[in-house]
């Protein structure tokens, strides 16, 4: 069964409308930037570390125990994450400890697993 899509019968524009909207409307670099923010979402390897710092601080080691991977590929995905200022790290002697950049990143999680349990 194919999918009805409604189209505008009228061809008229609604100049008010789009004159707001441009003003409120981010700027086209801002735009690129929330899809690379949001690219980083898209693997579930990254989301699983993402998860993880949500509730609490962890070593690299840890992580890795929690989630049942090599240590190499959790440090490949903690390198992007804190180069996206998505995760950031705190030395503390020989043990680097990471954790989420800031609470937008929880928020990001939790709106999201929101949707998907929806019912």
């Amino acid at each position: 069964m194919d999918a009805i899509i409604d189209t505008c019968t009228t061809k008229g524009i609604h100049r008010e409308l789009l004159r707001e909207l441009r003003q409120r409307m981010p700027e086209t670099v801002s735009l690129y930037d929330l899809a690379d923010l949001f690219k980083l979402f898209g693997d579930s390897t990254r989301l699983g570390i993402l998860w993880a710092l949500s509730e609490s601080e962890m070593c690299v080691c840890d992580l890795c125990a929690l989630l049942k991977m090599k240590q190499p590929a959790v440090s490949h995905q903690l390198k992007n994450l804190k180069l996206a200022r998505v995760v950031k790290s705190r030395r503390d002697g020989k043990i680097v400890y990471y954790s989420l950049d800031d609470e937008h990143i929880r928020d990001l999680l939790n709106l999201g697993m929101a949707h998907v349990q929806e019912a």
